[in-house]
């Protein structure tokens, strides 16, 4: 583990892995608005995250990772799995497929700095000094000024179900990188993201199958979209944000998440012909300050 961690260390400096995470983290939010047309919410996430750990196990076998020693620690991972993994991308899914544009469920998603922040005082004991608040506050209003415009004309008419379903993905990664960080930081990321993955999987199995009875209309680009889900969301991204979780605080790794929002408006004008206006390049800037001042304050 510490080869592979030395590794990814070397191929990517310490200052573009932050960066590396925000563009696989925000691809996620277009990539799945790209596949929900031709897949229920529940059957594409099943789908991610079955794939994704089989590839983990694969590599895991080959590379003769260590495996969790004690029952404790299988049940930490599982749970991590079920708030980071199953929880998170449930709600983000199934708030997308009611309605919610992308946009706004990376708006409501992109608070989750303020409560790890609070949660961090709290389950970590760690402090939060009044300039990196006055930087998460500062996200939240750059936040809220890229996706201001979808609010002020009317075009987020997803239902109140909608809505709340994004709360409950919101939860699912505050909560979930709080009990990562105190109770999974020395997980190998091989074995213990197969078993975050195969406990998601299991999870979203039953739900897709109930729900979507799993139907998927297989086209180039569901393919694309459940490959790009599964390898550069489920394994990359997630593995880059532990890596950073082990590395510093987690209200500052939280702090990164400010800028999900702009990137992600700024991906649906690359890719999805979606507008991006001057006011999106403003909160872009002040989410980026923001984010500066989360990860550089001094205590």
């Amino acid at each position: 583990m510490k080869a592979l961690t030395a590794g990814l260390s070397s191929a990517f400096p310490a200052v573009s892995l932050p960066l590396l995470f925000i563009v696989m983290w925000s691809s996620g939010y277009v990539v799945g608005k790209m596949a929900l047309p031709f897949v229920g919410p529940y059957t594409l996430i099943f789908i991610r995250f079955a794939s994704a750990a089989l590839v983990l196990l694969v590599v895991a076998l080959l590379t003769k990772a260590p495996w969790p020693k004690t029952r404790a620690q299988f049940g930490h991972l599982m749970v991590v799995g079920l708030l980071i993994q199953a929880l998170q991308f449930a709600g983000l899914y199934m708030g997308l497929g009611l309605g919610v544009s992308a946009g706004v469920a990376a708006l409501i998603v992109g608070t989750m700095p303020v409560f790890t922040a609070l949660g961090a005082t709290k389950f970590l004991n760690e402090k939060v000094s009044g300039i990196e608040w006055l930087g998460l506050v500062g996200g939240l209003l750059g936040v809220a000024l890229v996706v201001f415009e979808q609010l002020a004309d009317g075009s987020a008419t997803a239902s109140l179900s909608g809505y709340l379903c994004v709360v409950l993905a919101l939860i699912g990664i505050s909560a979930g990188s709080l009990y990562q960080k105190k109770f999974c930081s020395g997980m190998d990321l091989r074995t213990g993201g197969f078993v975050q993955l195969t406990t998601a999987a299991i999870v979203t199995f039953f739900l897709a199958d109930h729900f979507e009875s799993l139907k998927v209309i297989w086209t180039p680009t569901m393919i694309f979209a459940s490959g790009w889900l599964s390898l550069v969301n489920s394994i990359g991204a997630i593995s880059i944000l532990f890596m950073l979780m082990r590395k510093g605080e987690a209200s500052k790794v939280a702090g990164l998440f400010h800028l999900i929002p702009s990137v992600t408006a700024l991906m649906g004008f690359l890719f999805l012909g979606e507008s991006f206006s001057m006011i999106n390049a403003i909160g872009f800037g002040i989410t980026g300050m923001a984010v500066y001042v989360c990860t550089h304050a001094k205590k």
